[in-house]
């Protein structure tokens, strides 16, 4: 099988069309039926419900107090629009964060989690995000770990990264398989 990769020169937000549009043409090739987006508004996903109805929108957003306590960064306006137009929304713990974030601000320690995301940013932060809304997707069954998913993830704002990616539970993150990259930018 062949299956191009683009390599963005920058990261960003500018990056959003010609990824949703990648992430078109690969799932209509490989049939792949679900995919899941990385996105804090809401925009991302409505973008993503515009250029493929067709297939089923996972929306992923940040946990509820990841910017600020008690404040969740989706207006639930957005949120109900998305589930109204047959996508589905999830927030919930992120699969590398977790207690790990809070031993690390009380005791400026870093634990396993956290440098397993580090070792994905390697690859570009949308890489690491993409891999981690997968892991969350499974973790709340909202995805099959049998059934290979297109994720996409961003570097900020907008998505940047698209990778085919064969889906496991957290607590199976070595089973999971990037199977390829769509797309990323190349400096980061």
């Amino acid at each position: 099988m062949k299956i191009e990769s683009i390599y963005f020169k920058k990261p960003g937000k500018e990056n959003t069309g010609e990824t949703l549009r990648i992430v078109k043409n690969h799932a209509e090739k490989l049939n792949i039926q679900t995919i899941l987006i990385a996105t804090n508004s809401g925009e991302t996903a409505f973008m993503a419900l515009d250029f493929m109805p067709e297939r089923t929108i996972i929306a992923v957003t940040h946990s509820t107090g990841f910017s600020k306590e008690n404040e969740q960064e989706m207006a639930p306006e957005n949120r109900r629009q998305i589930e109204s137009r047959g996508g589905k929304v999830l927030t919930c713990q992120h699969a590398f964060a977790g207690i790990s974030r809070a031993v690390r601000f009380k005791f400026n320690t870093y634990e396993v989690d956290e440098i397993v995301a580090n070792t994905l940013r390697l690859f570009g932060q949308g890489t690491k995000v993409a891999v981690e809304i997968v892991l969350m997707a499974a973790d709340a069954g909202l995805i099959r770990t049998d059934e290979d998913v297109i994720s996409v993830g961003g570097t900020g704002r907008g998505a940047d990264t698209a990778a085919v990616i064969k889906p496991d539970n957290v607590s199976r993150f070595f089973d999971l398989k990037i199977r390829a990259v769509l797309c990323k930018p190349s400096n980061f």
